[in-house]
């Protein structure tokens, strides 16, 4: 059990193995759902990391699987403890969007994303966080905002943290021409953009507009990768009617592969550096 996985990660572990350990008794989320009284939902959402689950409840649910390991019982049992630990972003979560993407982002070791508008949030300057926040939002308070802005701040420290994250964002050629706040924000942002890519971490490739039709064309999207739980990599998709969280292992390979195809069809790092050089001359 890593100590650097964070609650996100074990609590997705940990509803892998109960997953594998209900099919191996030959049990449906139904079957074990009656057995408790329980709702209908609450094993899907016990599997699927979408609520805590208690010790208690893993030590009755893996004597239903006849699970006699004791090593693997107090295993999965201390998984459980350590998945309901508090976390940084606890104090966010009402400024946060529905699902824990910034949890799966702390644990992750990869993650490729795709912005078809905007610069990536990991890459924002505060005052472009701000001009754009209070475009979305301009009845906020300045004190929400402010928060806002200090969530992706700390957000932005795994790029420089001990575990840093490795950055692959793409992002379409209109994301640098678009002004968000005005010409200095932008001035900023940019001579930003170089600085980041300096990181051994980061890699930045722009799609030009003569790229044409792409695989992303629908919006933005993520793919976030766990080095030593390759199995629970998961693809997430922001949209206005909902997110999206891809976590099959044929969905997730083939977005993976039309990250591949869209890093083909984008300018390279050092050729995306050098477009934003000139954009700062002109």
């Amino acid at each position: 059990m890593s100590d650097i996985e964070g609650p996100t990660l074990r609590r997705r572990r940990l509803g892998a193995e109960l997953k594998r350990c209900r099919e191996a008794a030959g049990l449906t989320q139904q079957d074990v759902s009656r057995h408790f009284e329980w709702h209908s939902a609450k094993v899907t959402r016990i599997e699927t990391a979408r609520v805590a689950v208690t010790p208690r409840d893993v030590r009755d649910l893996l004597t239903l699987y006849n699970v006699r390991d004791q090593t693997m019982r107090e295993a999965l049992v201390e998984l459980a403890r350590q998945s309901r630990e508090r976390t940084w972003w606890t104090d966010y979560r009402d400024i946060m969007r529905p699902g824990n993407f910034v949890g799966l982002e702390a644990a992750a070791s990869a993650m490729r994303t795709w912005e078809p508008v905007l610069i990536p949030g990991l890459l924002q300057t505060p005052d472009y966080m701000r001009s754009l926040m209070r475009s979305g939002r301009p009845t906020d308070p300045e004190e929400h905002i402010d928060r806002r802005i200090a969530l992706r701040q700390t957000r932005q420290g795994r790029l420089t943290s001990d575990r840093p994250l490795e950055l692959s964002a793409f992002m379409d050629e209109g994301a640098l021409h678009r002004v968000i706040g005005d010409r200095e924000v932008m001035t900023e942002q940019l001579r930003h953009l170089i600085e980041i890519a300096k990181l051994p971490n980061v890699f930045l490739q722009i799609l030009p507009f003569s790229a044409g039709a792409h695989p992303f064309l629908s919006g933005p999207a993520a793919l976030l990768e766990f080095r030593e739980t390759t199995h629970l990599d998961v693809v997430y998709m922001e949209g206005l009617a909902g997110d999206l969280y891809e976590e099959q292992p044929d969905m997730v390979d083939w977005y993976r592969q039309e990250f591949e195809r869209l890093s083909d069809m984008a300018l390279d790092h050092r050729t995306t550096i050098k477009m934003i050089e000139g954009l700062l001359v002109a």
